[in-house]
């Protein structure tokens, strides 16, 4: 597995009731909790065709919560360009991971898109974790900047 980005923690105190829920949709359960979001760096994955990915996966410290939906946006931008432009996306419910640093595969998400060349451009990841059924708090864990030769 490549490198790990740094973690974002996401400590969703909350107090009293949560926010109604539309027609037909269960109410999130307030409660204390404490996350972290995290992936790896973008890369170039080993399968053919040269395909740009990213996985992203959930760490529960505390609180309540057995499953999350993961989503992460694969970001891409020219080498000193400030706009970041999102060109793929990747959701899943998984059980959270068992260490911060690294999840199962079946317990990512994943997000690829397939290199036009092999131009060399800047990636980032962003990810999302929504626990199931618990109210949280509207942070997104941010991968480090990579030079990878994969062009779109």
């Amino acid at each position: 597995m490549k490198k790990i980005a740094t973690a974002t923690l996401c400590a969703a105190l909350l107090m009293g009731a949560a926010a109604p829920a539309s027609a037909g949709e269960q109410a999130p359960r307030p409660g204390p909790g404490v996350y972290a979001s995290n992936g790896d760096f973008v890369h170039v994955s080993s399968t053919k065709p040269a395909t740009a990915s990213g996985h992203g996966w959930w760490f529960k410290v505390k609180g309540p919560g057995s499953k999350a939906k993961v989503t992460i946006w694969l970001q891409t931008r020219k080498k000193g360009a400030k706009k970041w432009h999102a060109v793929a996306k990747g959701s899943k419910i998984v059980k959270p991971s068992k260490k911060l640093n690294k999840a199962p595969s079946t317990w990512r998400a994943n997000a690829r898109k397939k290199c036009a060349n092999r131009q060399v451009r800047e990636w980032r990841s962003v990810i999302d974790t929504d626990i199931i059924g618990v109210a949280d708090s509207p942070e997104k864990a941010v991968t480090k900047v990579r030079r990878v030769k994969c062009g779109v």
